[in-house]
């Protein structure tokens, strides 16, 4: 008789299959692998339900009974899309899912297929041995949080909060990776806070003209001079409730002579993380697009840039103003895309429950709280009150720089990681 398939065994496979549903954000939507979400959690007997918010922009969601029906349930949601890949760039196919070296290689290794399938594994095993946990679980699998969530998260808990309006906590991304500080200390970080997000259009209109004439009065010479100040303007630094808590506990525990009142001084003891965590200090405005004109002897009408702002939580007010001072009369703004800022605790029988698991996996680790600069569909579902956690448990080598993998090439999850999170998030589920 052969052994029972468990959710180490499964995986990797489940992983490699899910990479290989290229689901790049905006050009393939996302159905074919919500579709096959829901077709995994059927052959386990979990019916899912998935729903299209536009054509092609499909989520699955499932509801896992557990035995105490006083107690809230615990929402587990992962993005089912990615950010497009040039295969041009990396050393294997970007789409092939392909194990080499000891590492699972391909678009949403990390971002977030890896969860999505840690989760199913996890869920796959406790229905082929019955176990059932003491709440009750909502698994959603969701479009778009690449683009913010307009068709997914967001239009889900528009239009569907009835799936999630009992949910008291949330696990997710970003969060539960180790940062190894010695051999005997591992810290997982806990994202339980993020910042904002706006997205804004600047544009500059003024008289067209030849342009081999005298002109001043530029429409691209007028942005170009707005969208430099705001590139080289830096925001005053703010120390969070989540950093302080953050930096208090790295003093506590590792014996650095970190000062929580001066945070970037800190930093130089982060190695790669610095770049992330920086961010996190204070809000931030960075000029990613420029669009003007339409031949090279005309001087266009209107010119105009994109700047990715993000705010920290209660910092919003001073940014649009740092904005609207630095743009200047003659430039007007717009909103592309903007969602809330993010912050709960870390306290809480959830916060204990991932502590023990990960004691129980590594006895090195140590679990401190951290706010994250990019965004997640926490964003969305704390607008039902939902506490959010990035919980997504990964035990990784020293020496990978893991957040310079978030939509970079060769963007990739060791094989090892995996299995290790499958087997803590069991134990964390259960006890939750």
């Amino acid at each position: 008789m052969s052994a029972a398939v468990t959710a180490t065994d499964e995986v990797v496979p489940l992983l490699s299959e899910l990479i290989r549903i290229n689901t790049s954000n905006p050009t393939h939507p996302e159905r074919p692998a919500a579709e096959w979400v829901a077709e995994k959690l059927a052959e386990a007997g979990i019916e899912a339900t998935v729903l299209e918010s536009e054509p092609g922009r499909a989520s699955a969601i499932a509801r896992i009974s557990g035995s105490n029906p006083d107690r809230k349930p615990l929402l587990i949601h992962g993005h089912l899309d990615v950010v497009p890949a040039d295969a041009a760039e990396w050393s294997v196919d970007p789409f092939a899912g392909e194990v080499r070296d000891g590492y699972l290689w391909g678009r949403g290794a990390v971002d977030m297929k890896d969860m999505d399938a840690m989760t199913l594994a996890v869920i796959r095993e406790w229905a082929r041995t019955g176990t059932k946990p003491d709440r009750d679980i909502v698994l959603a699998f969701v479009a778009d949080e690449e683009a913010g969530g307009k068709y997914g998260s967001h239009w889900l808990v528009d239009n569907h909060p009835d799936y999630f309006a009992d949910c008291t906590e949330a696990i997710s991304e970003v969060g539960g990776y180790s940062m190894t500080i010695r051999p005997d200390l591992r810290l997982y970080l806990i994202q339980t806070a993020e910042k904002g997000i706006a997205w804004l259009r600047l544009r500059a209109e003024n008289r067209p003209g030849h342009g081999s004439m005298i002109h001043p009065d530029n429409a691209v010479t007028e942005l170009a001079r707005a969208v430099t100040r705001i590139g080289e303007y830096q925001f005053p630094v703010h120390l969070t409730p989540t950093m302080r808590e953050f930096l208090t506990r790295i003093a506590a525990v590792t014996g650095l002579p970190i000062d929580p009142d001066d945070p970037e001084a800190a930093l130089r003891y982060f190695g790669n993380a610095a770049r992330m965590l920086g961010a996190t200090l204070r809000n931030t405005a960075n000029p990613t697009m420029l669009q003007a004109g339409y031949k090279a002897n005309v001087i266009p009408s209107r010119a105009e840039a994109t700047i990715d702002c993000r705010f920290l939580p209660g910092y919003e007010d001073e940014l649009y103003e740092t904005i609207d001072r630095l743009i200047g009369e003659h430039i007007s703004r717009e909103t592309i895309t903007a969602d809330t800022a993010v912050e709960t605790a870390f306290e809480g029988e959830i916060v204990d429950a991932m502590a023990a698991a990960i004691k129980a996996e590594d006895s090195a680790g140590v679990l401190v709280p951290y706010p994250m600069s990019g965004g997640t569909d926490a964003k969305s579902f704390s607008l039902l009150g939902i506490r959010n956690f990035g919980f997504s448990p990964l035990l990784l080598p020293p020496e990978l720089d893991f957040t310079a993998l978030f939509h970079g090439i060769d963007e990739r999850v060791p094989v090892s990681a995996l299995e290790f999170g499958v087997r803590v998030l069991d134990r964390f589920l259960k006890a939750c």
